[in-house]
């Protein structure tokens, strides 16, 4: 049997945990399972790379060698903490030294050039995932595991050249993953990588978006045709809610790979949102586990379960920090290409468009975004399209949230979408826009922010979710 295991960075944010993380992988090689690891950076790395980069770009380099001192001193603790041997602990420190020095130099470079580029924010935000990955493949050398490490790019993830969030070629990545691992796989040695890194067609270094280290385990997972990829993480698996929302959510056993892609893009943090689709081609099951939970259920994403009659929805999901923009006027009706024009401008200015909903009458549009993209969005479509004849108003409304409810028992269900709005006008929210998908797998509704926690605690008792399966 041959597993992806990938840690994220709470299961790897100390010494200690670090150890707990060897044990695991440890146990399932003893037990005969050919394993493969794919490490995130520190709890918190990712954020405070960024925080640096743009401080070395704005040219305050006092503030600059002080944060990269409290990193250095951080990942020296842990690999202190995490290493008992005295030859692996000064190997490992030697490395850190080298890493961090080479982050200081490219530090440099954006200082004196006064500009942070996507590529070199790309090269800086690999250094998170290479100077834990360095401490965990101790670690596993260190409890006499035949471990080697290696960068995604190293490892034969190759993808396109948009920096930041970057897309695998994936026959090339397959093509490029087995013959680099999988000879080594079936001799028992086991491939350390880093997440989230890759490596466009020339080597240089890009990112699979943040979250990406568990896009890394499924890419890696697909092109080894492996049996199954494990997430730890620092939850049990999937939610029917939000618990800091609704206390009575529960864990998911298991949910189809449609559904699960349902969840994750509308919000859940379990996942990242591409990371089921490289699964789902394959049909690997994806489990979800807590590493400080090791006797939780856990949540396995898998190929379509049957679907029990009293479990028509799974779960109620919610994405926070979105807007709302209607653009609208008498001259879309009737008109061919008014939308595609709307979503093109917004594309083309890397904005993401969550959700979309039109009137029948062809008179308006609503769509959400990211609350961040709100200026930028309204400016472009007013700047593009008003006092052309063609739309008339470009409204928005900030602080709102979407609202999926998610379950494959959906389909060809009847009454379930009355089921939802009425539950919800019981506890006096307003719906503002309404849309539901053709694969009736969810149902999504925007509200305001005010009314959220509302209309996720009147859902979840609607549809009975806290009670045990």
């Amino acid at each position: 049997m041959t597993i992806v295991m990938k840690f994220g960075g709470t299961s790897v944010s100390d010494g200690s945990r670090i150890r707990g993380a060897v044990k695991i992988i440890k146990d399932h090689i003893d037990l005969g399972s050919n394993v493969v690891v794919v490490v995130s950076a520190l709890n918190g790395v990712t954020d405070t790379i960024l925080e640096i980069a743009e401080q070395a770009a704005s040219g305050n380099q006092d503030t600059v060698d002080e944060v990269v001192r409290t990193l250095a001193k951080r990942h020296r603790n842990v690999a202190e903490e995490a290493l008992f041997d005295r030859e692996p602990l000064e190997r490992t420190m030697r490395k850190i030294e080298e890493l961090i020095a080479e982050f200081k130099r490219v530090l440099g470079s954006v200082s004196i050039l006064n500009e942070l580029s996507a590529r070199s924010q790309d090269y800086l935000l690999s250094f998170g995932e290479k100077l834990s990955t360095t401490i965990v493949h101790a670690g596993l050398v260190d409890a006499g595991i035949n471990a080697v490490m290696f960068t995604g790019g190293e490892a034969g993830i190759v993808t396109d050249d948009h920096f930041g969030e970057a897309a695998p070629l994936m026959k090339v990545t397959a093509h490029r993953v087995r013959e680099k691992l999988s000879s080594m796989v079936e001799e028992g040695v086991t491939p350390v990588i880093t997440g989230y890194i890759a490596a466009n067609q020339d080597g240089i270094t890009t990112t699979l978006g943040r979250g990406g280290s568990d896009y890394t385990a499924t890419i890696i997972g697909h092109a080894l045709d492996v049996d199954a990829v494990w997430i730890w993480t620092d939850v049990d698996g999937l939610m029917t809610a939000d618990p800091q929302i609704e206390p009575s959510a529960r864990t998911i056993k298991s949910i189809s790979y449609a559904e699960g892609m349902e969840l994750v893009y509308f919000g859940v943090k379990a996942m990242h949102p591409k990371a089921l689709e490289p699964a789902l081609e394959k049909e690997i099951p994806v489990f979800i586990k807590n590493t400080f939970n090791l006797g939780g259920i856990g949540t396995c994403i898998g190929k379509d379960q049957p679907v029990i009659s009293k479990n028509v929805v799974k779960a109620v999901a919610i994405i926070r920090d979105t807007a709302l923009i209607t653009v609208g006027g008498a001259g879309m009706i009737g008109t061919p290409g008014v939308a595609a024009k709307v979503f093109g401008i917004l594309g083309e200015n890397h904005i993401n468009i969550l959700m979309i909903s039109q009137s029948s009458s062809e008179a308006n549009i609503s769509i959400i975004i990211p609350k961040g993209d709100l200026d930028k969005a309204v400016n472009l479509l007013e700047l593009v399209f008003l006092g052309k004849g063609m739309i008339r108003e470009v409204s928005f409304e900030e602080d709102v949230c979407v609202v999926a409810v998610v379950g494959a028992g959906m389909r060809g269900a009847v009454g379930v979408a009355s089921r939802i709005f009425k539950a919800v006008a019981k506890e006096g929210v307003n719906v503002r826009v309404i849309a539901q998908g053709s694969s009736e797998l969810n149902v999504s509704f925007v509200v305001s922010r005010d009314d959220s926690v509302k209309a996720v605690r009147a859902l979840h008792k609607e549809f009975k979710l806290g009670v045990q399966e």
